[in-house]
């Protein structure tokens, strides 16, 4: 499913129309991204935990040179499912 299914979806079952649905799709998306900006966690009971997470610098081997490399570090966004979402997808 791409961003414009997605928000098919939501305008059928909202009632929503379609240019309403994007709105309100971009405006999740914006606020999720905000909120994870500033180093906050966004939970959403049911479905999931959107956070973020620190990975370390580290070491690895470039594959056609076979040199070590130094991977730096960086934040990445997680997505941990909820129970809900766990059980409709099993």
């Amino acid at each position: 499913m791409n961003k414009a299914d997605l928000i098919n979806a939501i305008a059928a079952e909202s009632g929503l129309s379609k240019a309403d649905s994007k709105k309100a799709l971009d405006a999740f998306v914006s606020s999720v991204t905000g909120a994870l900006k500033g180093g906050d966690k966004v939970s959403l009971v049911g479905f999931g935990t959107f956070s973020v997470s620190e990975r370390a610098e580290r070491t690895g081997i470039n594959p056609s040179t076979k040199q070590a490399i130094t991977i730096p570090a960086k934040k990445v966004a997680k997505f941990k499912a909820g129970a809900e979402l766990s059980e409709a997808v099993e």
